[in-house]
């Protein structure tokens, strides 16, 4: 048999292209001692992949030039040399990029594909999901009745927020979003009560005027015009939550910060940023308390599945110019 590999070819500078991936056909591997073999079924695509791709000091290592690149992926276990798992075991890892992976059995998880689509293992119960619940509820300190403004709203962590915020009793949750057709399914589909295309004008006038009476609470996803116009809007003693900065991550120059980040003296408003895995403890809640919402349609999902693994480094540039809707997936 034969084994498909995604590898970073170089590091790009400013936007992504093609050229930056290299698809190599090589051997399956074989497990050795306490590892299984594992045939990837659908693989996601994430944001934060792009940090990984320069050599820029982080709080992850980045890519090697010429390695196999990494994460999130659902697989069927082909072989196993290890007694917790066993051959037909479906299992979420990170060791996506590839069509085949080899692992410790202790770095697998193994998941129900008769309990939820096994997709969903990679979004809304999985990592954009965990990230949307703890950055919400644990760094954001959600309050019922605040005013909930999400940027990047279409996407899988921002679509997930501004759902959980409604239905834990939010006054008023806005959305920003990359066109008309994402706008209207934050209203009509998702329940956002405000949703505006951020090409249609300032961001700081269109929240304003979706949010007459301020925001209580930003989730940034976006950063630049997003992460300055919500410091205008927010009222006193408002929270931010920083999970992704995607307007900044082909930047080939340092960006300038909020021109108006001294309104923190008057408003007193707390700005905190976050990673899911500071937050690993709250996963069960997470998947105790979301899992039947998905299951009862309250809590909606949508997923980009794109077919073959060869197209994913296309994936992964139509998820860094906004071309997803929900979450991004490519089935192997």
């Amino acid at each position: 048999m034969t084994a498909t590999e995604i590898r970073l070819a170089s590091r790009p500078k400013g936007v992504p292209t093609l050229d930056n991936f290299s698809v190599v056909d090589t051997e399956v591997p074989r497990p050795g001692p306490g590892e299984v073999l594992v045939r990837n079924l659908v693989l996601s695509v994430d944001p934060y992949m792009r940090g990984r791709m320069s050599a820029a000091k982080s709080y992850v290592a980045p890519y090697e030039v010429g390695e196999v690149m990494t994460g999130g992926a659902v697989g069927e276990v082909v072989e196993s040399n290890d007694d917790s798992l066993r051959k037909g075991d479906v299992v979420l890892h990170e060791l996506g990029w590839r069509s085949h992976a080899v692992l410790p059995a202790g770095r697998a998880r193994r998941v129900d594909p008769d309990a939820a689509p096994i997709t969903t293992y990679l979004g809304v119960l999985g990592m954009p999901g965990h990230t949307a619940y703890a950055g919400l509820f644990e760094v954001g300190q959600f309050r019922p009745d605040d005013t909930v403004f999400v940027s990047g709203a279409a996407g899988a962590v921002g679509s997930m927020v501004g759902q959980l915020a409604k239905l834990r009793g939010a006054r008023r949750v806005i959305g920003s979003a990359g066109s008309p057709e994402k706008v209207r399914h934050l209203t009509e589909e998702l329940g956002f009560d405000a949703a505006f295309d951020y090409h249609d004008g300032p961001v700081t006038e269109q929240l304003a005027a979706a949010a007459p009476d301020g925001v209580d609470l930003y989730f940034d996803n976006v950063g630049g015009e997003h992460l300055e116009a919500a410091i205008d809007a927010l009222n006193l003693h408002g929270r931010i939550v920083v999970c992704g900065m995607i307007s900044q991550y082909n930047a080939t120059e340092p960006t300038p910060a909020p021109r108006n980040l001294a309104q923190i003296i008057a408003k007193r408003f707390t700005m905190r940023g976050m990673l899911v895995a500071d937050h690993n403890d709250l996963y069960p809640r997470f998947v105790e308390e979301v899992a039947p919402m998905v299951r009862d349609g309250r809590l909606k999902y949508s997923e980009t599945v794109v077919e073959g693994l060869r197209n994913m480094p296309q994936a992964f540039l139509d998820l860094l110019r906004g071309g997803n809707t929900g979450k991004m997936l490519v089935r192997a």
